[in-house]
This record gives structure tokens, sequence and C-alpha cells, in this order.
């Protein structure tokens, strides 16, 4: 496996690279923008295709690189279902895993430090984010913050797992790199308490200022979407009442590009061909599914994700390589379902 621990010293910042092996599917784990470039070149020296970029909660003291990545690589886009952003990839829930090749992380939902923070636990370590720091903890105190869930999360999702565990924070401002979940109970002083009210008692009391760019970085960080003028471009962008009469008035075919986790979850629109986005290069290039299925009929391609950022990114991604009757369904298959339009079981 390949495994790195990337620092922003002025925000105190741990970015997180994931591989199974050189030459083969990356994940990031809460990347900083103006470490953007940085993150680029190591992906490049080590052979590496990044398909997953994912952020703990939305952040309040640094600037998220999750949309400049996106913008290069075309990667997935990942957070918690209750993170308050405009557009992302994929939106997880406790209990769901997020996977690469080789690579499966558990999802649990770890809220406290803000409504929206997730955990990520992998094999013999967990990625705990601004929720749980090496003899600390993530504060409550702005951004639907809130101690007596902070505490909840911390001793039952967090402090459960084996005490060999691997701690590795979001954050750290003294220097350390890693810890256990057996030293952070034995050794964090805030965790050193009988019960929630206790908990609550230092956490509501730690008198913090917010952090310096705070008024910058979390609306840059909840509009880092897909922009709206790519999203919805008229030229090949389709409301759900626009793709609701195109089935009435002729022959289209439906190609659902979510994950085998999301389709089981969420079901799919009736008709509709599976093919994942993170295959997308192959099934449009020589001999590709998608390429031998717009070249056999006239009939249009519709493509869906969950909330319609795959999707247009791979029309564009498409149209680039030749194909053309080629759309997708703004607002994705979250849109269809708020509508009204009929979903079956896969």
């Amino acid at each position: 496996m390949i495994f790195r621990q990337l620092f922003h010293q002025e925000t105190g910042t741990y970015t997180y690279l994931l591989a199974s092996r050189k030459g083969g599917e990356a994940l990031l784990i809460d990347a900083v923008l103006d470490r953007t470039d940085r993150y680029m070149q190591l992906l490049d020296e080590l052979d590496l295709k990044l398909a997953k970029v994912l952020d703990t909660h939305v952040h309040a003291d640094h600037i998220t690189a999750m949309g400049e990545l996106r913008d290069r690589t075309k990667c997935v886009t990942v957070m918690g279902a209750e993170a308050p952003i405009d557009v992302v990839s994929m939106r997880v829930q406790d209990g769901d895993m997020v996977t690469i090749e080789g690579i499966q992380l558990e999802t649990l939902y770890t809220p406290g430090h803000t409504i929206d923070s997730y955990c990520y636990r992998m094999d013999d370590r967990v990625f705990t984010g601004d929720t749980l720091l090496i003899r600390g903890s993530g504060r409550t105190d702005f951004q639907s913050g809130d101690s007596r869930a902070a505490y909840d999360s911390i001793f039952t999702k967090l402090l459960t797992l084996l005490d060999e565990t691997l701690v590795y924070p979001g954050h750290d401002y003294k220097g350390d790199t890693v810890s256990t979940i057996g030293e952070e109970k034995a050794f964090n002083p805030r965790l050193q308490v009988a019960n929630a009210d206790e908990y609550a008692a230092i956490m509501d009391n730690l008198n913090l200022t917010d952090p310096k760019i705070m008024d910058v970085a979390v609306p840059a960080n909840i509009t880092m979407g897909l922009g709206q003028s790519d999203a919805e471009h008229p030229d090949w962008a389709l409301t759900v009442g626009q793709l609701m009469a195109l089935q009435e008035q002729s022959d289209v075919v439906l190609v659902d590009l979510r994950e085998d986790s999301e389709r089981g979850s969420y079901g799919q629109i009736p008709a509709s061909v599976h093919a994942p986005y993170g295959r997308l290069e192959v099934l449009i290039g020589a001999g590709g599914l998608l390429r031998g299925m717009a070249g056999a009929s006239a009939k249009p391609l519709v493509y869906y994700c969950a909330y319609g950022e795959r999707s247009a990114m791979a029309v564009q991604a498409s149209q680039e390589g030749g194909l053309v009757n080629v759309s997708h369904l703004v607002g994705g298959i979250a849109a269809w379902i708020e509508a009204g339009g009929p979903i079956e079981t896969v």
C-alpha cells in the first residue's frame, strides 16, 4: 500500500494520500487548495490516477482543494450527506463504504465538531478529521457544533475501536503525527471524563477565537461544486421535465454512472444501463460499451449520477472523445426522485 501523510504548515492540516499500488487509483483526504500543485506532482511521481477526494467536513480554517482537483483530474468528490455544500459527486452516510482499487474505507458519522463531521476507518487505522485529535478534540463552538454530540461520537464510535487502531487526525499543532485509540483513552485530557456533561463543561468553556480565514473558507468550501454554467449547459443538459418529455417522444438510452452501493441504496431509473464513472475512459474508448452503443443506434445517450456532477463531466469527456448526441440529467437521480419519477430496485 502507498500511504503518505502530508502537512500544511500554515493551518496545521494533515492531508492523506492512499493507494494500493504504484500505477493504480488514489484517494486524497482533506486536501488543501494551496497545496494542489504538490498533490499533482506526487500523483505524477507515483504514477497514480486520482479517483476520489473526500473532506471529513466543511472546513473553516482552510479552503478545500476538492473543486480544483476535480477540475484538473475529473475525480469523484465525496462528502457526508449532511454537508451544506452546493454540489458534490457522492454523499455518504454512516456505514457506507468508500472504495477505490484495492482500498476500502468504512464511513463513520461523527457529528459534534460540525454537524457534517465524518471519520473513515481502514483496516488498522482511522482518519478522524477534527473529531478526535492527538491529546485533544475538535472544538464545538461554531458551524452547528454540539459538545454532547461530540462526546457521543468519540465515545461510541471511536473509542470502541480496537486499542491498537492507529489514529490519524485532521490537524496537529505540536508536531505529533499519529496516535492510537488506546493512547487517547489513557492520555487525552479531554477524554478523562465520566459523562457527556463533564465533557461539555470542558468544551463549552474553551473560549477560542475563530479561525483567521473562517469568513472566507466556509463560503468558498460550500460553493466548490461544478459551476452551474457547466452542469446546466443548454446544449447538453436536461431537466427532469425535459427528460420525461424526451422519453415520450423517442427512445433514449439512460446510462447510470453511479457505483453499485449507490444503486443498491437508491435504486435506478427504469431500464438504465449501468456504466460506472470510474470506468468511463474505457467505456467511451475504442471498443468500449458506450462508444459501441452510440455508434450502433441513433438513440441519444442520457447520463445520470447522484447529483449531476459526474454526469456533466462524463458528457464533456465523451464529447472530447468524439461521441455526439450525449446529454445528462441536471441534479441527477436526486432531482428525479424529488420530482416523483419512477424508480426500480437494483
